[in-house]
């Protein structure tokens, strides 16, 4: 086989050879459906003038076609569109606003909530919380607003100092809280002269994925209507500046951390997920209505046996669809579904909500009401693909809106019932705004916006096998410009995240077009504990991570091998997540791969779930280290390092949290003193994932001369800037 460089012979020149070209592609993050259906506000992450960072701006895009149209310039960004039923715009901010204080969380910068008024013109702060505002739900048919805010504990309401009733209510009819916001102001103040970041955690959790949980807590705010017809505030005070601000969530604790919540059409009340924690770690995620004019809450669906997250209310007001997952035990992995309840508790079932989908063996997501509150529409992960399905609520008959056609979300049914508008993105395509027609079957329309459409440098094939237990498993391959018998293209076989996941979408992280640009050829295969293909799927490899998927992975691989335009001689490995726990596994159990690429891995499972953000969701299936280590001893990679001879390449951010650093320390250490060869790419103010468009080029500059040097016997080339 020749060992040329696999770029050469390359015919089309794309973004994708050229990293300064890719990072710079404007990329398309959300969708909201105005009011009236005549247009989608997207919000759209470009590349900052100093190339630093990326910014999120709001951009129009006409649902009947036409070119798109910003909305929003500032150097800050903004986010998070909603609607109000006259059309005007909501979005998020850090941007600046003369008169108002942003003084912010021990002093930083904080996004308030602005209003971009229906005709044009300027945008205006309604809010703007010491805290920030990190969300904003609006009334269906109402100017309500209740928006999230990070208070700290001591930050004292309406009630003067006195203890909050349980359910959150208060005396003389008006929503507890009225002043914690001024409160807070004054609290953030003192901390910050005081010099104090300390934390005083009580409970879990303590951090979530890239940041810490604390001093504050998210609480929720309704907004005064006052508020949408005069500028908030005058700088003349904290009293003033937060006038017409309820809190409505006094003393939640950690009940309110990333939990998604609605408000009824009438504004009335507003529904939202409520974690309820326990002291050695365990919790479950209520569903619960909370009463905008007095902050009363009152529990609609519970049972320690399930989480409900995602409420959605339906258009006619009368019902709640929200998503049920049950909790992780040591006999079976989660399962999820859509369950249906009466906003007055009509149409319960017991206290777990009636399942909507009690025949689906897959995992519905984003669920969307009709405008007729009739049926609801959902996406879910399906043989790679992830398409839209529909489900009839009179019947609970089940049909797919969707064909083979990629990976759907941000659902947007139009008002008159017509289309129903998302962003769908594939492997090879990048998350493109889209109109589908509901009255035929005709293939969805893709409307204009930034950065599409994109040519990629290659084609995508579908591959499968059948795995040595007998059960089918499928995959794709990402194959360069020019491969052939005559000319094979060397293969890097990339292993999803998750571990319950599919590739089924297009990933701006880990994206394959870059390496097939460079004359790879890259496989993603979807093995045992994958979504799409049924809960059975992900049982099978619920008790061996580390022996079930490897033998999927090494079943659709040795036929790709086999293919004549595939270079079996020239072969690495890449994973990130739980493919960085594959990557090591596979280190320790096969010599196949010529360099292996672990990015964010888990190596000593008892270390990690003792460490991670989240080990309240692994400690339930592998069960306590100290008294039940079986799971822990046959699945943790670290225990096979005496038989890792391939290359590797270690890559870790130090603020990742849910797989933290230490992971990839005691790797980078255990490979070092077995004389493996190895680099390790550090990454000291990154994440789970490598975001800033600096540290992404950096990433994938030193994977290339990685693969270059052991997969294409290329001498190394250490990246300028490291």
């Amino acid at each position: 086989m020749s060992a040329e460089s696999p770029a050469e012979g390359s015919r089309t020149t794309t973004p994708f050879h050229d990293l300064a070209e890719f990072v710079a592609i404007p990329r398309v993050a959300a969708l909201r459906l105005a009011p009236d259906g005549s247009w989608l506000a997207a919000a759209v992450q470009t590349l900052s003038a100093d190339g630093k960072k990326y910014l999120t701006s709001l951009w129009r895009i006409d649902t009947g076609g036409g070119p798109p149209r910003r909305l929003t310039r500032s150097a800050d960004g903004e986010a998070n569109p909603r609607f109000l039923p006259d059309g005007s715009l909501l979005f998020t901010s850090k941007r600046p606003n003369a008169g108002v204080d942003q003084a912010g969380r021990d002093g930083g910068d904080v996004a308030a909530l602005w209003l971009l008024p229906p005709g044009g013109g300027e945008a205006r702060v309604i809010a703007a919380l010491p805290g920030g505002v990190t969300a904003a739900e609006a009334a269906r048919d109402a100017g309500a607003i209740v928006l999230s805010s990070p208070v700290l504990p001591a930050a004292q309401g309406g009630t003067g100092g006195r203890a909050v009733p349980p359910c959150g209510g208060s005396p003389g009819g008006r929503p507890p809280g009225d002043n914690s916001a001024a409160d807070d102001a004054r609290l953030r103040k003192e901390r910050g002269g005081a010099g104090v970041t300390a934390i005083l955690h009580e409970s879990a959790p303590i951090r979530f994925w890239d940041h810490d949980l604390g001093p504050d807590q998210v609480r929720l705010f309704s907004v005064d209507p006052d508020r949408l017809r005069e500028p908030a505030g005058n700088g003349a005070g904290d009293q003033e500046q937060f006038t017409g601000l309820h809190d409505l969530t006094p003393e939640p604790g950690r009940a309110l951390d990333e939990e998604a919540f609605e408000l009824t059409p009438d504004g009335t009340s507003v529904i939202t997920g409520w974690q309820l924690w326990h002291p050695a770690g365990q919790s479950y995620a209520e569903l619960v209505m909370i009463d905008v004019a007095t902050g009363k809450r009152r529990v609609l669906l519970s049972a320690p046996e399930y989480n409900f997250s995602g409420p959605r209310v339906s258009p006619d007001g009368r019902f709640i669809v929200c998503q049920r997952e049950t909790q992780t035990t040591p006999e079976r992995p989660p399962e999820l579904t859509l369950v249906m309840l009466g906003v007055n508790g009509a149409g319960v079932a017991g206290e777990a909500g009636r399942d909507l989908l009690p025949g689906l063996d897959q995992w519905p997501a984003e669920p969307a009401w009709s405008h007729d509150s009739r049926a609801v529409y959902f996406a879910a992960d399906d043989g790679g693909r992830r398409p839209v399905f529909h489900v009839d609520v009179p019947t609970g008959e089940v049909t797919r809106v969707t064909g083979d056609d990629g990976a759907y979300t941000d659902l947007n049914p139009a008002p008159d019932g017509r289309y129903l508008y998302a962003l769908r993105s594939a492997v090879d395509s990048p998350p493109t705004p889209v109109r589908i027609d509901l009255t035929n079957a005709a293939a969805p329309v893709a409307l204009d916006s930034p950065g599409v459409p994109l040519a990629v440098p290659g084609r995508l094939a579908e591959v499968d096998a059948t795995a040595d237990d007998g059960q089918p498993v499928r995959g794709w391959l990402v194959l360069p410009e020019g491969a052939s018998a005559a000319r094979p293209a060397p293969l890097l076989l990339w292993v999803h995240g998750g571990p319950m996941s599919s590739w089924n979408a297009w990933s701006w992280r880990w994206n394959p077009w870059l390496m097939a640009a460079r004359g790879y050829a890259v496989l993603l295969p979807d093995p045992a504990l994958s979504t799409g293909y049924g809960q059975e799927f992900i049982a099978r490899g619920y008790h061996d991570w580390g022996v079930r998927p490897f033998a999927d992975i090494m079943a659709v691989t040795e036929p790709v091998l086999a293919r004549p335009d595939i270079d079996a001689d020239r072969v690495g490995m890449m994973g990130g997540s739980y493919g960085g726990y594959m990557a090591n596994w596979m280190a320790g159990h096969t010599d196949r791969f010529k360099a292996i690429v672990s990015h964010a891995g888990l190596w000593v499972l008892d270390q990690m779930f003792g460490t991670t953000d989240h080990p309240m969701f692994w400690r339930p299936q592998f069960g306590d280290p100290l008294t039940q280590p079986e799971m822990y001893e046959a699945n943790s990679p670290h225990r096979h390092i005496a038989q890792i001879r391939t290359p590797m390449l270690v890559i870790h951010g130090n603020k990742d949290y849910r797989v933290p650093v230490s992971e990839a320390l005691r790797l980078w250490w255990d490979l070092s003193r077995y004389g493996v060869q190895a680099k390790f790419l550090y990454f000291p103010d990154e994440n789970h994932w490598i975001l800033t468009p600096g540290n992404a080029r950096i990433w994938y500059e030193t994977v290339f001369a990685f693969l270059a040097e052991h997969v294409l016997g290329e001498p190394w080339e250490r990246p300028a800037l490291l």
